[in-house]
């Protein structure tokens, strides 16, 4: 008894030093690879706002904390060693720090850092990272493959986490780690980035009482920022191998819904935009599973359009592939597992174009 009583007051002391050994007075950011469109600030912070940005590092020393601040409230979720921990809450708009990690071992572990909550919820600013004494930071080197995905609130990852589709929206309940897009990335051991914005469509957002809206995905498109501001993107952090588009479910939505030649004529714009910045790589144009009659015939005159661009493929389509109330979280969105049918319907497709060999694992 007496052992086991010396043996627990050591794990205590052990705990309670490596919690002080964190060296303060040393701010780190070198060694920190982000993943997305984000703007380096004069003293290094990192700004950011797009949902799915993630930072990576491999650190050394067994702790580690973060200095962050945010504009309003916002997610991420946090992995070590490829695990998810937990999911953090940033908020405040003075610079605080969390602990991310604690009295693990000295040698290297992988720390990942996603935001899992899209522009509207705020703006996040990652100021510098804290070490034990001698610890270290390495940025962690890009994945083969890289994936770049535009779309509205499924492609956000919109309420996947309510309860059900009579329940109203909140942040808590958005997660972009279950939307379709993640999960593909996931499956196919891919980098990714995500401009993506719940309730924006490609010539006219939700809603809109207008033909056509006056900032719609086409605008954000070339901005670093969601949200936060409309400074331009100069599309050189990242080359994608592959681009999938998914926007058109706002653009038809109830009130005064534009012509079938205005969305395809954004459209158009939207891919020429992609063809100067990436050149001739692939592009899939993906038709959301909840289309309307609209939405469907405008398709089809965009895929007689695109025709000539050997390199622009046109999703099957996936018309009601999710049926059922299970299928749905907040305001009738796909929930994790709606959002898991539409990756299974997607992967076939993009493995097709792109020949990455299909995997015997679980889309999750």
């Amino acid at each position: 008894m007496k052992r086991i009583l010396a043996f627990l007051i050591m794990l205590m002391a052990t705990f309670q030093m490596s919690t002080a050994q964190i060296d303060y007075s040393r701010r780190l950011q070198q060694g920190v690879s982000y993943t997305g469109r984000t703007l380096v600030l004069g003293d290094g912070s990192v700004r950011y706002d797009w949902t799915g940005t993630y930072l990576q590092t491999d650190f050394t020393g067994g702790s580690i904390a973060i200095e962050v601040s945010d504009t309003k409230k916002t997610y991420h979720n946090l992995y070590i060693d490829g695990l998810l921990i937990r999911r953090i809450t940033i908020e405040g708009q003075k610079p605080h720090l969390i602990v991310l990690a604690d009295n693990l071992t000295d040698q290297p572990h992988r720390l990942c850092l996603q935001r899992v909550t899209e522009g509207s919820g705020g703006c996040t600013t990652v100021h510098g990272f804290y070490l034990v004494k001698g610890g270290k930071l390495e940025k962690v080197a890009p994945r083969k493959r890289f994936i770049e995905f535009y779309g509205d609130s499924y492609t956000c990852g919109y309420g996947t986490e309510a309860a059900g589709p009579k329940v109203r929206f909140t942040y808590e309940t958005e997660d972009f780690n279950h939307s379709y897009a993640c999960l593909i990335a996931r499956y196919f051991d891919a980098d990714y980035a995500a401009i993506a914005h719940s309730g924006m469509g490609m010539v006219r957002n939700y809603g809109d009482k207008k033909q056509t809206s006056q900032y719609t995905m086409l605008e954000r498109q070339g901005h670093i920022f969601d949200d936060f501001d409309t400074l331009r993107y100069d599309f050189q952090a990242y080359k994608p191998q592959l681009v999938c588009i998914q926007l058109g479910t706002n653009d038809f939505s109830k009130n005064n819904t534009p012509t079938v030649d205005q969305y395809c004529g954004n459209y158009q714009k939207f891919i020429q935009n992609l063809r100067k910045a990436y050149g001739d790589i692939p592009i899939l144009c993906i038709l959301p599973y909840s289309a309307g009659a609209y939405l469907q015939t405008a398709f089809k005159d965009l895929a007689r359009r695109m025709a000539p661009d050997k390199h622009v493929y046109i999703a099957e389509p996936m018309l009601e592939v999710i049926n059922n109330p299970a299928d749905l979280g907040a305001d009738w969105h796909p929930n994790t597992q709606g959002q898991q049918k539409i990756a299974m319907k997607l992967i076939p497709q993009i493995s097709h174009i792109m020949g990455w060999k299909l995997e015997d694992k679980v889309v999750k």
